[in-house]
This record gives structure tokens, sequence and C-alpha cells, in this order.
């Protein structure tokens, strides 16, 4: 017996899917046949991905979305709707990370960071919830996925990333709660923990003297690949995943049992 994971007549928003881990999960999602709406403050970059993505059969659909402003969330989520329908799957992904010592924090930098990992992160959740919510109520039937990207960093202390780590801790809670209280009404809220990935933003540091030495410390020092998290991501956005709610899945090569 064969499993064929088809995602045929499903909208899928991905924040922060100009670059990166974002740009990575909107390509698979759209090749395995899912309408892909790609959200972020650079139109440019994904107007550039869609091309991309319908070069190659998919279809995708562009909207702008600041996940720092409440308005913006608002009014991106509604026109990607609009755009392409009921969204079925959210894929939470937009991240900034910030780099000092503790000491050397300031309230700019705070606000950096956690206005798009954790405040960001929870208001583009809440306002695709009501709308699935609402649906669900109307068809008992329906299923929809959460999927907040996390990281390793929220299970464990970075040297001089301390707020970044913060926020991607409370991003971990955040995806129980949202479990627990969604659940019912047939979303399932899960979180992927990436352990270091190499992307177009970190190559550079990982070629470096520095970034050589981070690796030599990785139980097969090496770094993953954005393709690396692929599997995770279609499981849990599958309809087969369905008894899968408020995981907390490390993708870290086994960085995380160090």
């Amino acid at each position: 017996m064969g499993v064929e994971v088809n995602f045929e007549g499903k909208v899928a928003l991905i924040t922060g899917a100009s670059s990166g881990l974002g740009a990575r999960f909107a390509k698979v999602l759209a090749m395995a046949g899912a309408q892909v709406i790609l959200a972020s403050r650079r139109i440019d970059h994904l107007k550039e991905l869609r091309a991309e993505i319908e070069a190659e059969g998919g279809a995708a659909h562009v909207v702008a979305l600041d996940v720092t402003d409440y308005a913006s969330i608002k009014s991106a989520v509604a026109h990607a709707e609009t755009e392409a329908g009921a969204i079925d799957i959210l894929v939470n992904n937009a991240g900034v990370s910030s780099s000092q010592r503790l000491i050397d924090v300031t309230p700019e930098d705070y606000a950096y960071v956690t206005d798009t990992n954790q405040r960001g992160a929870f208001f583009v959740a809440q306002e695709v919830a009501k709308r699935m919510i609402l649906r669900y109520k109307g068809d008992a039937r329906k299923q929809h996925r959460i999927i907040n990207i996390a990281s390793l960093a929220g299970q464990r202390v970075v040297p001089e990333l301390a707020v970044y780590c913060m926020s991607k801790a409370a991003v971990i809670q955040m995806t129980k709660s949202m479990a627990l209280e969604w659940g019912q009404f047939g979303i399932n809220v899960n979180a992927i923990c990436p352990g270091y990935i190499g992307t177009e933003i970190n190559l550079d540091h990982f070629s470096s003297e520095q970034g050589r030495q981070l690796i030599n410390t990785l139980p097969r020092k090496r770094i993953g690949k954005p393709e690396d998290l692929d599997g995770l991501l279609l499981l849990l956005a599958a309809e087969e995943s369905h008894f899968i709610n408020g995981a907390i899945m490390n993708a870290d090569d086994g960085m995380g049992v160090q």
C-alpha cells in the first residue's frame, strides 16, 4: 500500500516567503499541488519567487505583509483569501535575529526580534485561526494546519542570541497553547525546530573560521540544507497528520541530544 501526499485544492499561506526557509517551504507545497500565498515585506522578491513557481507548473499569489503591523496582518490575510480562497495551511515562518550580549541589548534590539518572532507570529496565527474556526463551525469535516517555525534555540541557550532564544521559546509555548485551544475546531498546530540550516543569509558565516569552528562542534560536523526540512513540512501539512497536534519537532541532525 502506497501513500502519496497531495495538496491539490489546498491553499497555503507562507509568511517570510521572500527568501531562505520561507521560499523553500513555498516551493515544496506548490510542487505538491497547493496554491501558495507568498507573504512578506519584500514584494519584489516574492514576485521573482512566484515566477519560479509558475515556471515549474505551480500556482502562487503575492501579498504584502508586515507581521509587526497588526493592520497589515488583517489586510494581508483578507487579501490572501480573496486571491486564492480559504486558507487551509499556515506556515508561520517570518523571523529575524539580533546578536549581542545581554548587557548590550537595547529596547530597540529587543523589540526588533520579539515584535516579529513572538508578537507577529501570534497575531498572524490568530487572524488565520479565526477564519478557520468559522469554517469548521459551518462544516466539522474541515481540517486545517498551522505550522509554527520555532528553533532549537528555543530549547537551549546560544551565546549572544538570548533575545532570539527567548522569542523562539515563546513560539514553542504558543504552539502548545494553540494546539490545546484550537484542536477542538479541527486545527492542528505544531512547531518545527530547525537546527543550523545554511541559507543565503548565513552561508558566508559558515564559511568563515568562526563558522567552521561551530560546525566542528555539531554531532555530525555538518549543517543542514533547506530541503532537509521538506519531509517534516509535508508531514505536518498533510491531512494524514490529523493525530499530531501540539508537537514540537526537532530537525537538527541530533544537536538537541548533545
